[in-house]
């Protein structure tokens, strides 16, 4: 599978239920990656996957370091505009 292909494999709507269902859930388990382990397999994913997604929400929300999507986006714009 082509990268697009798979980026377009799960929904935003999908994506978005599962990381919430791991926040909700993470008390539940002794560890954050104990919820994904036992939430991705629930949507029909690997657990790698989910917690891309969760780490990514993190940073969009401000609990983690990192470029949020919405700068990546820009960043991705100014590039095209340069060349």
């Amino acid at each position: 599978m082509t990268k697009s292909k798979m980026a377009d494999r799960y929904s935003p709507e999908v994506r978005a239920r599962a990381v919430r269902m791991v926040f909700e859930h993470q008390g539940s388990y002794e560890t954050q990656a104990g919820a994904i382990a036992a939430i991705a397999p629930k949507i029909g994913c690997i657990p790698q996957t989910l917690s891309g997604w969760v780490k990514q929400a993190e940073k969009d929300s401000g609990m983690r370091d990192g470029v949020t999507t919405e700068e990546r986006d820009r960043i991705k714009t100014l590039e095209r505009e340069n060349r």
